[in-house]
């Protein structure tokens, strides 16, 4: 025991300088974990604010709801316990506002280039958004006009706000991460991917050089991000827009050709001739 001690302090006396750098590096670890931490506080902060401000618009909603059931049937059938038409249509209308925020992101391939944890199932927050849209698709009233109990627009409201919440978070934390989740060279392959993208989609460009251009995009996002088959979809259908506008291009040259029909005198030429020829 005396020999390990002695050994301790002869190796102190000997590397006493060693103290500074090992307390820089715990320093700047601190910190770092000090910076993280207050991030995920400041998130669920912002969460906590948002399910406020959905709570109040809720039961703002009830109180709509309570309030239409005192006029009477004529806005409210009780007996059947219908929801007001208004506020069923509110609530679809954002939730088709919400979904089609989410599809911005899901159909545009140079979008989920730049923010690629919008599409990416394995991000928490992703996730999360990803159910909260399940449940709130799977509680969906089929229109404004349907008949639905109190207890399933109840259902139906929370859902919608929970799917505001979530696809607001997950954007956010997407626009924060971009492609950082990605090595070096993954982010040099999606840097690519968005210029060539350019190239594919650019009227300016031959028709070689976008199918090129295409088929490289593609390559660079194989194993890095997985297109579905709507953003496929919509993507040839660009290239081959552009392809097409390009190859109409001429065509001003014949509609410009009925100019001189205004001219009724081609008409009464031939006749002097046919004199002439006689």
């Amino acid at each position: 025991m005396e020999e390990f001690i002695q050994g301790f302090w002869k190796f102190a006396e000997n590397y006493w300088w060693l103290i500074f750098p090992i307390m820089g590096m715990a320093g700047g670890a601190a910190k770092a974990w000090e910076r993280n931490a207050k991030r995920r506080h400041e998130r669920r902060l912002e969460a906590l604010r948002m399910k406020a401000q959905l709570k109040a618009a809720e039961i703002e909603a009830r109180a709509l709801t309570r309030q239409g059931r005192r006029r009477g049937p004529t806005v409210v059938d009780t007996t059947a316990s219908v929801a007001p038409n208004d506020l069923v249509a509110r609530l679809l209308a954002e939730h088709d506002e919400i979904t089609a925020r989410w599809l911005d992101y899901e159909l545009d391939v140079a979008k989920l280039i730049a923010f690629p944890a919008m599409s990416d199932g394995r991000q928490p927050l992703t996730a999360a958004f990803l159910r909260a849209k399940k449940t709130a698709d799977a509680l969906r009233p089929a229109s404004a006009e349907a008949k639905v109990s109190e207890q399933q627009i109840t259902e139906y409201l929370q859902a919608v706000g929970d799917y505001a919440v979530a696809f607001e978070i997950a954007e956010k934390d997407a626009r924060r991460l971009r492609d950082s989740t990605f090595t070096e060279p993954e982010r040099k392959r999606l840097e690519r991917a968005q210029q060539l993208l350019k190239v594919a989609i650019d009227e300016s460009a031959t028709q070689a050089e976008r199918n090129v251009a295409y088929k490289r995009v593609r390559e660079e996002l194989d194993g890095l991000i997985l297109l579905s088959d709507d953003a496929v979809t919509v993507l040839e259908k660009q290239v081959a827009r552009e392809i097409t506008a390009r190859a109409r291009t001429p065509e001003p040259a014949d509609t410009a050709a009925p100019e001189p029909e205004p001219a009724p005198e081609p008409v009464a030429d031939p006749l002097p001739h046919r004199r002439e020829g006689a």
